[in-house]
């Protein structure tokens, strides 16, 4: 099964509660089993409003294609009450498909890698739980 690895954040609410449940969410998932997942960080918000996120990364082997995990993954944020007033709006939960294996592309609804991946918030999990990944080259 392919490895993806997915980010989380939070900045409402019970944010650890959020993550912890949208990290069991897709664990529930069939065809998807969480395998590893990064240590939970407090950062500052980047090119949003406060409050502070919570941040952490996860890896998942999964049987799903890339874009039924992305609507899994968007699925799981309605279900936790996840809004999208605008663009960068403080949000309950965030899941962005980070990494699909070596997956690379750039479609209106879905670019692998993921465009922010080089993100302190995000890079720093992602490689605490992959510290020898490769990246493969962007889009």
């Amino acid at each position: 099964m392919p490895r993806a690895y997915i980010g989380l954040g939070s900045n409402l609410g019970d944010r650890a509660t959020f993550i912890e449940s949208a990290i069991a969410a897709l664990d529930a998932t069939d065809g998807v089993e969480v395998v590893a997942q990064s240590s939970v960080r407090e950062t500052e918000p980047l090119d949003a409003p406060p409050p502070s996120y919570l941040n952490a990364v996860i890896a998942v082997e999964t049987r799903l294609s890339p874009r039924d995990l992305l609507a899994t993954c968007q699925r799981i944020e309605d279900a936790l009450g996840r809004t999208r007033p605008y663009l960068h709006a403080p949000r309950t939960i965030d899941l962005d498909l980070l990494l699909y294996g070596n997956v690379v592309m750039d479609t209106p609804d879905l670019t692998l890698p993921h465009p922010g991946l080089s993100r302190p918030f995000v890079l720093d999990p992602l490689l605490e739980i992959a510290p020898d990944l490769g990246l493969p080259p962007a889009p």
